[in-house]
């Protein structure tokens, strides 16, 4: 399992200069690393003086890169998914479909990256994946895809079988499916595809929440407007459940270094912040010498804690204010709402279906009495 690292900043704080220099000072540890760049602009390529292709391509010793393609992703995985249908399915109807005639939808590009950057973990040939994303909401609500789905997935199947819908259609439904589509239908042939995606998100949810697997940190310069954004992020971060490890401060004046530090410390409060020089020309060794030990995210906040002898929840919600967070329980789920994000509380057994019999905003921390 590999190490993955994102940046998430304000645009033009230099989140693919930091991407890079991350890159090549974990291949020059002797890290088998992978650089993988989202954005179809060619500023990457630029940085990086090199063509980019859809394949990883090694650009220097233990170092990979790969631009990740969003029209080849979905060729790719269309084939995929009509393997699957053929294996469910004895007459299968996607085949006379072909990758190469789908557009791309609004937020494909987010699920699909997602999927290559976990395919490509899997493949257990990195020791370290730097994702070079947009860094602001929309890698954040793919960094929370998994959580999501994985709930849609839960919640609908469980209204679903207990409603009775199931039982009372079956009947009906499983000879038609048998003569029209000639596919035998039982629930365990249903449960098993379901179940390999539930798996597949639950892998997924455990990673993002894990910092000694994925750990993104803040970019901002001495910038009022990046400030806010940077923190506005780190609260929205929490949110998805993603550790942020730290702040780092790209300057272009040496000589406000120490009253940039001086005024964004407060905001940042407790996380670490580290300024970081600006890059000379070609130059990329003091900017890679200045970088922090991006696996010590271990060591901040944690997004969220339970604990379930005192049957409370603590989330840390840095960036908001009392006003900005709510408590949502309709039925047994419990739902926090902060900004414009929602998270539905994953507790554990011992505490699952619980109602919320309080709750209290204090020092960026939501504690949630069960």
């Amino acid at each position: 399992m590999a190490f993955i690292l994102t940046f998430l900043g304000k645009g033009g704080t230099g989140k693919t200069t930091l991407a890079i220099a991350a890159a090549k000072e974990f291949a020059s540890q002797g890290q088998r690393v992978l650089l993988a760049g989202q954005s179809s602009g060619p500023g990457l390529g630029l940085l990086l003086e090199t063509p980019l292709e859809a394949d990883p391509k090694t650009i220097a010793p233990n170092l990979q890169v790969v631009q990740l393609q969003t029209s080849v992703l979905l060729e790719r995985n269309w084939e995929t998914l009509k393997e699957h249908e053929a294996q469910y399915l004895r007459s299968p109807f996607l085949k006379s479909v072909y990758g190469q005639e789908l557009g791309v939808l609004p937020g494909m590009d987010s699920a699909l990256a997602l999927n290559a950057i976990r395919e490509y973990d899997a493949k257990g040939n990195y020791d370290v994946i730097v994702y070079d994303g947009l860094g602001d909401q929309t890698t954040l609500r793919m960094m929370g895809m998994p959580e999501i789905l994985s709930w849609y997935l839960r919640r609908f199947r469980e209204v679903f079988d207990n409603s009775g819908i199931g039982s009372i259609l079956a009947p009906f439904v499983q000879p038609f499916l048998s003569s029209v589509l000639q596919v035998g239908v039982s629930g365990d042939s249903i449960a098993q595809p379901t179940n390999q995606a539930q798996n597949i998100l639950e892998k997924g949810r455990q990673a993002i929440a894990d910092p000694n697997r994925i750990a993104a940190y803040l970019l901002t310069t001495p910038d009022p407007l990046a400030i806010a954004q940077a923190k506005y992020l780190w609260g929205a971060a929490q949110q998805v459940g993603l550790t942020v490890g730290g702040v780092l401060l790209n300057y272009l004046d040496v000589s406000v270094t120490e009253i940039s530090e001086m005024l964004i410390l407060p905001e940042f409060s407790p996380l670490p912040v580290r300024s970081i020089p600006y890059r000379m020309v070609d130059n990329w060794e003091p900017l890679q010498a200045a970088l922090p030990n991006f696996r010590e995210a271990i060591q901040v906040p944690r997004p969220i804690t339970i604990d379930v002898a005192a049957q409370t929840v603590s989330l840390f919600l840095p960036g908001f204010d009392k006003k900005q967070v709510k408590l949502i329980q309709s039925g047994p789920e419990i739902t926090i709402e902060a900004g414009d994000q929602r998270r539905n509380l994953y507790l554990p057994p011992e505490l699952s279906g619980r109602s919320a019999t309080g709750a209290k905003f204090h020092d960026d921390y939501l504690t949630i009495s069960l």
